[in-house]
Formats: C-alpha cells, structure tokens, sequence
C-alpha cells in the first residue's frame, strides 16, 4: 500500500461524492481510479458498458434483485 498525494481540491470532491455512495473516502478514490483506469484502456465502452462488465464479472443478477 502506497501513499497517493492529491490537491486539497480533488480530496474535498473524493469526500463529498463518498458520502451520498456511502463509501469511505478511501473507496471512493479507488472507485474513481478503477473506473478511469477501465475507461483508458477500453475506449470502445461506455460508463455503462465498463459498470455491465465488472457487475457480470461479479457474478451480480441485478435483474434478480429488481423482481424481488
């Protein structure tokens, strides 16, 4: 584990975008990196593209869930 320095700025959106997702600070900067990360290296998907891959990755029925 390393430590990752950001501007005072981009720490305040990271902690005010991880409270209504209810995550840590901390997991929502990892969110936001493994997003982007995904995004560079598949500019072929779209956000909902890269979110139905990791979802189907994770073995997630959503539409199991929805029927409940």
């Amino acid at each position: 584990m390393g430590i990752v320095k950001i501007s005072d700025t981009l720490h305040d959106e990271i902690r005010k975008a991880s409270a209504p997702m209810l995550r840590s600070i901390n997991a929502q900067a990892e969110y936001w990196i493994k997003i982007g990360m995904l995004a560079e290296t598949h500019p072929e998907m779209t956000f909902h593209d890269i979110m139905k891959e990791q979802m189907r990755t994770a073995s997630v029925n959503v539409g199991q869930v929805i029927h409940e």
